[in-house]
């Protein structure tokens, strides 16, 4: 097992369990807040187990940044991919979207914008912080 696939795995055991955490959160205000919300056990299952994996996988995902010989295109690219899939099954899975074509395109084009706002936020913050260190180097 190479050292990119250990810390993907350690990540993912570390943050995985924020993802039922989360779901508990969500499960809470919607029965404060629906009237008549309800849940089937096969529900609640599947939900703790999807939630679970999708942070583990959202965790360890993080690890793709990291290997310096990919390229930046290519590290986002396998990184944009394995949340896309992830939160998309998930989504399906949970019934919180309908596996219909024009729901997948409309998902899609929200994840994608949401995921490139993301990084390039995160791209300008780091490049701005470089900036001040160099200036002060």
């Amino acid at each position: 097992m190479n050292k990119y696939t250990k810390e993907f795995m350690h990540r993912g055991l570390m943050f995985g369990g924020f993802g039922p955490i989360v779901l508990g959160i969500v499960f809470y205000v919607l029965s404060c807040t629906v009237s008549d919300f309800t849940l089937t056990g096969g529900a609640v299952l599947t939900g703790v187990v999807s939630t679970y994996l999708l942070a583990f996988i959202q965790a360890g995902a993080s690890v793709f940044n990291q290997i310096e010989h990919w390229s930046l295109p290519k590290a986002l690219l396998c990184h944009f991919g394995t949340l896309y899939l992830a939160y998309s099954l998930c989504y399906i899975a949970n019934s919180w979207i309908p596996f219909e074509p024009l729901v997948l395109v409309m998902f899609t084009a929200i994840f994608t914008a949401g995921y490139f706002l993301v990084w390039g936020i995160v791209y300008l913050c780091i490049r701005a912080a470089s900036r001040k260190l160099n200036e002060k180097l």
